[in-house]
């Protein structure tokens, strides 16, 4: 009774005969706390990077859109005008040269 009260039992007996244990436990409490603070760092990012596609897409149909604007021909046939040079449509349609081999 004496051995348990002074508490030499349980340190003793239980402690040091379960060390290794004890020691296991500890590092696999470690292992999953880093594990989860990985988890949500990867979580994060992947926010961030989902985040960022969204606005890249958005951007590049704004983009897209612009492009196939000014690609018109109308457009083309302004801004040649307006910065003054010296194109000119043509009247007529173009045509293929056909060559023979000799």
């Amino acid at each position: 009774m004496k051995e348990l009260l002074s508490g030499s039992m349980v340190t003793e007996k239980i402690i040091l005969g379960n060390l290794w244990y004890v020691l296991l436990l500890t590092l696999l409490a470690a292992i999953y706390i880093g594990n989860r603070f990985h988890a949500e760092k990867i979580t994060r990012e992947t926010t961030v990077l989902q985040s960022e596609v969204k606005d890249l897409r958005a951007e590049s149909l704004s983009v897209s859109a612009d492009l196939i604007f000014i690609s018109r021909q109308s457009e083309v046939y302004r801004m040649v005008k307006e910065k003054g040079l010296e194109l000119e449509e043509l009247k007529t349609p173009p045509y293929r040269l056909l060559v023979e081999k000799k």
